[in-house]
Protein backbone atom coordinates (compact mmCIF):
# COMPACT_ATOMS: atom_id res chain seq x y z
CA UNK A 1 0.00 0.00 0.00
CA UNK A 2 1.22 3.53 -0.85
CA UNK A 3 2.02 5.54 2.46
CA UNK A 4 0.48 7.88 1.36
CA UNK A 5 -3.08 6.26 1.42
CA UNK A 6 -4.57 5.05 4.76
CA UNK A 7 -7.66 2.30 4.63
CA UNK A 8 -8.93 1.08 7.47
CA UNK A 9 -11.40 -1.92 6.91
CA UNK A 10 -14.32 -1.81 8.86
CA UNK A 11 -17.80 -4.16 9.12
CA UNK A 12 -20.15 -1.76 8.59
CA UNK A 13 -22.63 -0.97 6.02
CA UNK A 14 -20.16 2.59 5.89
CA UNK A 15 -17.53 3.83 4.37
CA UNK A 16 -16.09 7.13 4.73
CA UNK A 17 -13.96 9.39 2.18
CA UNK A 18 -11.38 11.57 3.55
CA UNK A 19 -10.61 13.32 0.09
CA UNK A 20 -9.10 16.71 1.11
CA UNK A 21 -7.55 16.21 4.76
CA UNK A 22 -3.60 16.00 3.01
CA UNK A 23 -1.45 18.38 3.55
CA UNK A 24 1.46 15.80 1.65
CA UNK A 25 3.41 17.66 -1.40
CA UNK A 26 6.22 16.66 -2.92
CA UNK A 27 8.99 18.68 -2.96
CA UNK A 28 9.52 18.98 -6.86
CA UNK A 29 5.86 20.18 -6.91
CA UNK A 30 5.64 22.85 -3.55
CA UNK A 31 9.04 24.64 -5.31
CA UNK A 32 7.25 25.75 -8.13
CA UNK A 33 4.35 27.03 -6.19
CA UNK A 34 4.12 30.36 -4.82
CA UNK A 35 3.99 29.91 -1.01
CA UNK A 36 3.78 26.94 0.74
CA UNK A 37 0.82 28.00 3.03
CA UNK A 38 -1.09 29.12 0.49
CA UNK A 39 -0.81 25.16 -1.04
CA UNK A 40 -2.32 23.56 2.01
CA UNK A 41 -4.49 26.67 2.59
CA UNK A 42 -7.88 24.90 1.38
CA UNK A 43 -7.29 21.85 3.45
CA UNK A 44 -9.98 20.45 5.51
CA UNK A 45 -8.84 20.76 8.23
CA UNK A 46 -8.66 18.17 10.79
CA UNK A 47 -11.83 16.64 9.75
CA UNK A 48 -9.79 13.07 9.85
CA UNK A 49 -9.46 13.78 13.84
CA UNK A 50 -12.85 15.21 13.94
CA UNK A 51 -14.17 11.87 12.32
CA UNK A 52 -11.77 9.19 14.58
CA UNK A 53 -14.57 7.96 16.11
CA UNK A 54 -16.08 6.47 13.49
CA UNK A 55 -13.78 3.15 13.58
CA UNK A 56 -15.35 2.16 16.85
CA UNK A 57 -18.32 2.25 15.19
CA UNK A 58 -17.18 -0.39 12.35
CA UNK A 59 -17.17 2.28 9.65
CA UNK A 60 -14.20 1.78 6.68
CA UNK A 61 -12.45 4.87 6.34
CA UNK A 62 -10.57 5.75 2.98
CA UNK A 63 -7.81 9.05 3.21
CA UNK A 64 -5.27 10.54 0.77
CA UNK A 65 -2.39 12.20 2.65
CA UNK A 66 -1.90 14.29 -0.37
CA UNK A 67 -3.05 17.91 -0.91
CA UNK A 68 -5.58 18.99 -2.87
CA UNK A 69 -3.25 21.23 -4.54
CA UNK A 70 -1.24 18.68 -5.85
CA UNK A 71 -4.14 16.94 -7.52
CA UNK A 72 -8.15 17.18 -5.73
CA UNK A 73 -9.68 13.57 -5.88
CA UNK A 74 -13.01 15.18 -5.67
CA UNK A 75 -12.98 16.26 -8.91
CA UNK A 76 -14.44 15.48 -12.22
CA UNK A 77 -11.02 13.64 -14.06
CA UNK A 78 -11.96 14.80 -17.33
CA UNK A 79 -11.88 18.52 -16.37
CA UNK A 80 -15.81 19.68 -16.71
CA UNK A 81 -16.62 21.42 -14.02
CA UNK A 82 -19.35 20.07 -11.35
CA UNK A 83 -20.91 23.55 -10.79
CA UNK A 84 -21.28 25.02 -14.58
CA UNK A 85 -21.11 28.95 -14.23
CA UNK A 86 -20.04 29.45 -10.37
CA UNK A 87 -16.47 29.54 -9.52
CA UNK A 88 -15.09 26.03 -8.61
CA UNK A 89 -11.64 24.82 -8.70
CA UNK A 90 -10.16 22.00 -10.85
CA UNK A 91 -8.73 19.01 -10.68
CA UNK A 92 -4.97 20.04 -10.26
CA UNK A 93 -5.86 23.26 -8.85
CA UNK A 94 -3.90 26.44 -10.19
CA UNK A 95 -5.67 29.24 -7.61
CA UNK A 96 -7.08 28.80 -4.05
CA UNK A 97 -10.64 29.51 -3.26
CA UNK A 98 -10.02 33.22 -2.63
CA UNK A 99 -8.55 32.99 -6.62
CA UNK A 100 -4.40 33.72 -5.16
CA UNK A 101 -2.49 32.21 -7.50
CA UNK A 102 -1.00 28.60 -6.33
CA UNK A 103 1.97 28.63 -9.03
CA UNK A 104 4.81 31.03 -10.08
CA UNK A 105 4.59 32.32 -13.71
CA UNK A 106 4.84 29.50 -16.24
CA UNK A 107 5.14 26.78 -13.51
CA UNK A 108 1.54 25.23 -13.81
CA UNK A 109 1.01 22.00 -14.68
CA UNK A 110 0.53 21.11 -18.36
CA UNK A 111 -1.87 18.28 -19.91
CA UNK A 112 1.03 15.56 -19.45
CA UNK A 113 1.54 16.22 -15.55
CA UNK A 114 -1.92 16.50 -15.08
CA UNK A 115 -2.32 12.89 -16.61
CA UNK A 116 0.55 11.96 -14.27
CA UNK A 117 -0.39 13.04 -11.29
CA UNK A 118 -4.46 11.43 -11.77
CA UNK A 119 -2.33 7.82 -12.63
CA UNK A 120 0.09 8.25 -9.49
CA UNK A 121 -2.73 9.44 -6.82
CA UNK A 122 -6.08 10.14 -8.22
CA UNK A 123 -6.80 6.24 -9.91
CA UNK A 124 -4.96 5.04 -6.97
CA UNK A 125 -7.29 6.70 -4.08
CA UNK A 126 -10.78 5.64 -6.23
CA UNK A 127 -9.43 2.20 -6.92
CA UNK A 128 -9.50 1.76 -3.08
CA UNK A 129 -12.49 3.42 -2.67
CA UNK A 130 -14.29 1.25 -5.25
CA UNK A 131 -12.74 -2.20 -3.61
CA UNK A 132 -14.06 -0.83 -0.28
CA UNK A 133 -17.22 -0.34 -1.69
CA UNK A 134 -17.31 -3.90 -2.97
CA UNK A 135 -16.19 -5.47 -0.38
CA UNK A 136 -18.78 -4.35 1.81
CA UNK A 137 -21.77 -4.23 -1.24
CA UNK A 138 -21.06 -7.90 -1.34
CA UNK A 139 -23.05 -8.46 1.72
CA UNK A 140 -25.93 -6.06 0.81
CA UNK A 141 -26.69 -1.98 -0.04
CA UNK A 142 -24.18 0.19 1.56
CA UNK A 143 -23.78 4.14 2.49
CA UNK A 144 -20.51 6.08 0.89
CA UNK A 145 -20.58 9.08 3.24
CA UNK A 146 -17.83 11.78 1.74
CA UNK A 147 -16.76 13.91 4.52
CA UNK A 148 -15.84 18.06 4.06
CA UNK A 149 -14.83 21.19 5.41
CA UNK A 150 -14.47 24.73 4.58
CA UNK A 151 -14.13 28.34 6.46
CA UNK A 152 -17.63 29.65 6.84
CA UNK A 153 -17.49 32.64 4.78
CA UNK A 154 -15.27 32.33 1.43
CA UNK A 155 -17.00 34.66 -0.65
CA UNK A 156 -15.57 33.92 -3.84
CA UNK A 157 -17.90 30.81 -3.76
CA UNK A 158 -20.51 31.29 -2.04
CA UNK A 159 -22.52 34.63 -0.05
CA UNK A 160 -22.45 35.01 3.43
CA UNK A 161 -22.05 32.75 6.37
CA UNK A 162 -22.49 28.80 4.81
CA UNK A 163 -25.00 26.84 7.19
CA UNK A 164 -23.51 24.43 9.78
CA UNK A 165 -24.50 21.29 8.28
CA UNK A 166 -24.62 20.93 4.29
CA UNK A 167 -25.73 17.59 2.73
CA UNK A 168 -25.73 17.02 -0.75
CA UNK A 169 -27.06 14.40 -3.25
CA UNK A 170 -26.83 16.09 -6.44
CA UNK A 171 -31.05 16.86 -5.89
CA UNK A 172 -31.70 13.25 -5.02
CA UNK A 173 -29.87 11.37 -7.73
CA UNK A 174 -26.99 9.82 -5.58
CA UNK A 175 -28.98 8.13 -2.50
CA UNK A 176 -32.47 7.23 -1.65
CA UNK A 177 -34.37 10.17 0.01
CA UNK A 178 -34.91 7.89 2.85
CA UNK A 179 -31.38 8.23 3.67
CA UNK A 180 -31.41 12.22 3.20
CA UNK A 181 -33.85 12.41 5.41
CA UNK A 182 -32.29 10.67 7.67
CA UNK A 183 -29.58 12.39 7.78
CA UNK A 184 -30.99 15.91 7.93
CA UNK A 185 -33.11 14.89 10.50
CA UNK A 186 -29.64 13.98 12.64
CA UNK A 187 -28.16 17.31 12.13
CA UNK A 188 -31.47 19.53 12.70
CA UNK A 189 -31.13 17.98 16.59
CA UNK A 190 -28.63 19.64 16.50
CA UNK A 191 -30.56 22.86 16.81
CA UNK A 192 -28.15 24.64 14.14
CA UNK A 193 -28.04 25.17 10.82
CA UNK A 194 -28.96 22.45 8.04
CA UNK A 195 -29.04 23.15 4.20
CA UNK A 196 -29.68 20.20 1.40
CA UNK A 197 -28.48 20.47 -1.90
CA UNK A 198 -27.10 24.40 -1.34
CA UNK A 199 -23.93 25.50 -2.34
CA UNK A 200 -22.47 21.73 -2.24
CA UNK A 201 -24.68 19.28 -4.09
CA UNK A 202 -21.65 16.70 -3.63
CA UNK A 203 -18.77 16.40 -5.55
CA UNK A 204 -17.64 14.08 -8.08
CA UNK A 205 -17.38 11.33 -5.70
CA UNK A 206 -20.69 10.85 -4.44
CA UNK A 207 -21.74 11.31 -8.50
CA UNK A 208 -19.95 8.86 -9.72
CA UNK A 209 -20.14 6.43 -7.15
CA UNK A 210 -24.11 7.35 -5.93
CA UNK A 211 -26.20 4.31 -7.66
CA UNK A 212 -29.14 3.94 -5.21
CA UNK A 213 -30.84 1.48 -7.73
CA UNK A 214 -27.87 -0.89 -7.37
CA UNK A 215 -27.81 -0.63 -3.30
CA UNK A 216 -25.32 1.85 -3.46
CA UNK A 217 -26.29 5.30 -1.80
CA UNK A 218 -23.79 8.37 -1.62
CA UNK A 219 -24.21 11.39 0.22
CA UNK A 220 -22.07 14.17 0.97
CA UNK A 221 -21.41 16.37 4.08
CA UNK A 222 -19.59 19.74 3.65
CA UNK A 223 -19.23 21.10 7.07
CA UNK A 224 -19.00 24.75 8.22
CA UNK A 225 -15.35 24.31 10.36
CA UNK A 226 -16.71 26.61 13.31
CA UNK A 227 -17.91 23.98 15.05
CA UNK A 228 -14.47 22.51 15.88
CA UNK A 229 -12.12 25.40 15.24
CA UNK A 230 -12.54 29.35 15.42
CA UNK A 231 -13.03 30.48 12.00
CA UNK A 232 -12.13 33.37 11.03
CA UNK A 233 -15.06 35.63 9.42
CA UNK A 234 -12.51 37.64 7.61
CA UNK A 235 -9.35 37.03 5.58
CA UNK A 236 -7.13 34.65 6.68
CA UNK A 237 -3.43 34.88 6.67
CA UNK A 238 -0.51 32.93 8.22
CA UNK A 239 -1.14 34.35 11.64
CA UNK A 240 -4.89 33.16 12.08
CA UNK A 241 -5.15 29.87 9.46
CA UNK A 242 -5.14 27.12 9.84
CA UNK A 243 -6.59 27.52 13.26
CA UNK A 244 -5.74 24.91 15.81
CA UNK A 245 -8.28 21.78 16.78
CA UNK A 246 -9.99 22.41 19.56
CA UNK A 247 -11.53 19.23 21.57
CA UNK A 248 -13.73 20.86 23.54
CA UNK A 249 -15.37 22.90 20.65
CA UNK A 250 -15.53 19.52 18.66
CA UNK A 251 -16.96 17.41 21.46
CA UNK A 252 -20.53 18.41 20.66
CA UNK A 253 -20.63 18.30 16.95
CA UNK A 254 -19.14 14.92 17.34
CA UNK A 255 -21.71 13.60 19.15
CA UNK A 256 -24.08 14.97 16.55
CA UNK A 257 -21.60 13.88 13.74
CA UNK A 258 -22.06 10.38 15.33
CA UNK A 259 -25.74 10.69 15.36
CA UNK A 260 -25.60 10.76 11.59
CA UNK A 261 -23.82 8.25 10.82
CA UNK A 262 -25.57 5.80 13.53
CA UNK A 263 -28.64 6.92 10.89
CA UNK A 264 -26.17 6.13 7.72
CA UNK A 265 -26.01 2.52 9.08
CA UNK A 266 -29.42 2.10 10.24
CA UNK A 267 -30.22 3.40 6.69
CA UNK A 268 -27.93 0.29 5.21
CA UNK A 269 -29.22 -2.21 7.14
CA UNK A 270 -32.93 -1.85 6.62
CA UNK A 271 -32.38 -2.31 2.97
CA UNK A 272 -30.80 -5.44 3.59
Amino acid sequence: MQDWLTIHEGSAPLVIGLPHTGTDIPAAIESRMTSSWLARKDADWWVDRLYDFAIDMGATLVRTGVSRSVIDVNRDPSGASLYPGMTTTGLCPTETFDGESLYRPDQEPDAAEIAERRTTWFDPYHAALQAQLDRLRSRGPVVLYDAHSIRSFVPRLFEGELPQFNIGDNDGATCAGKLTQAVDKACAISGDSVVVNGRFKGGWTTRHYGRPEAGLHAIQMELADRGYILDPTGPVSPDNWPSPYQPDRAEPLRGHLRRVLTACIAFAESQR
